[in-house]
């Protein structure tokens, strides 16, 4: 089994998930392999040369929804596990559609995340006088940055750009906070909105201009999430696998070191992610294989994993109390959201040949400086191809 949690947020969970799959299962060996790098990136790469060279993995992590296309061809069906598990009774509506290909199911989702959120620092944000539930746009949200740089010496927020993922994930957050729903959707269809993609562009060029550390260029994920923990750092957007990585570190406990809002603008929306199990076609152990992914959809592996990866269940049948406040709060939130709107960088919204291209254009324009112009035209061209 191939995977890429080796951070702060994933290391534990995938150690809660494997013992809890030795304990179901004692008779099948399992080996699991990490394979670390931030957004998936070096795990694709690891599992594209496998299955280029013909030696596939019994399965591997990744996304479901349009990054199967990536897939197409070499992923087999297990119509079978879904069926014996009654998987389609019990998952979410968006997992039993976006985990098919040609009408087949070719994965398993074992957690979903979410991409609308704001952490930050309580400390930081009380020494600064924000009042965080304030906070209901990406103006507002800018404004807090200014006061806690006038009024502390912590940085506003902390942002990873030793890879460009995490900032085309800031500007989908962005883009439906300034711009709604229906605008962001438009955009990810190809019919996007040139003045609409600006100005996402603009807000968030004001935010990595002006509010961002001076080191952010060579910071990795886990270490942007350690700005938040020791201080260092207001806020940060993050899915919430960040608020894994805080809850496995000691002494730091929610709402009382570090606080969550739904990212300004984006109120009753649910950006959503999974995180799933694919079964290639030409499997090394296929039976075996295919009582991992049985197990993937349990209630015992979705509870084992997500509590400690900062995710919630996709079965609607767990109970939420191993998983503390925050994430019983998230659960909330995404039965009564209004808009469970697609993940750009995560492979639900886009295929991964157009999220390449996304990326490539953050490399190229929106680095810094921050091209407004050639960042805004390279995304609508990126989608309309």
């Amino acid at each position: 089994m191939l995977h890429g949690w080796t951070g702060g947020d994933g290391a534990r969970a995938a150690e809660a998930l494997t013992a809890a799959f030795e304990e179901a299962h004692p008779d099948v060996g399992l080996d699991m392999n990490p394979i670390g790098g931030g957004g998936n990136q070096n795990l694709d790469a690891v599992v594209a040369n496998r299955l280029q060279s013909n030696d596939p993995p019994g399965s591997f992590a990744n996304w479901p929804g349009p990054n199967l296309l990536r897939y197409e061809g070499v992923l087999g069906s297990v119509d079978d596990v879904w069926e014996e598990n009654n998987f389609e009774e019990v998952m979410v509506d968006e997992a039993v559609e976006l985990h098919q290909q040609n009408g087949t199911f070719r994965a398993v989702p074992l957690g979903s995340h979410r991409l609308n959120c704001l952490f930050y620092n309580v400390s930081v944000v009380e020494d600064a006088g924000i009042d965080v539930g304030s906070l209901n746009s990406v103006s507002a949200l800018i404004d807090a940055f200014e006061t806690v740089q006038n009024e502390t010496d912590a940085v506003p927020m902390t942002h990873a750009m030793s890879g460009t993922w995490t900032t085309t994930q800031l500007w989908a957050a962005v883009m439906l906070g300034v711009n709604g729903y229906q605008s962001y959707m438009d955009f990810i269809e190809g019919n996007g909105s040139e003045s609409d993609v600006r100005a996402a562009f603009e807000s968030t060029a004001e935010m990595l201009e002006n509010y961002i550390s001076d080191d952010a260029a060579s910071l990795n994920l886990t270490a942007s999430n350690q700005n938040i923990i020791n201080g260092n750092a207001a806020f940060i957007h993050q899915g919430n696998w960040a608020a894994g990585a805080y809850r496995n570190t000691e002494d730091f406990a929610y709402d009382e070191d570090w606080g969550f809002k739904t990212f300004p603008g984006t109120e009753g929306m649910y950006t959503l992610h999974f995180d799933s199990f694919l079964y290639p076609a030409n499997n090394p152990t296929p039976q075996a294989s295919k009582t991992w992914e049985a197990f993937v959809g349990s209630p015992e592996a979705q509870i084992a994993f997500n509590q400690y990866k900062g995710s919630i269940p996709t079965r609607t049948d767990v109970s939420m109390d191993a998983f503390g406040p925050y994430l019983q709060e998230t659960a909330e939130d995404f039965a009564n959201a209004e808009y469970r709107p697609p993940t750009l960088q995560h492979g639900l919204a886009v295929p991964s040949e157009t999220m390449t291209q996304l990326n490539e254009v953050i490399s190229s324009e929106f680095t810094g400086p921050y091209n407004v112009d050639a960042a805004t035209q390279g995304f609508l061209d990126a989608v309309s191809n």
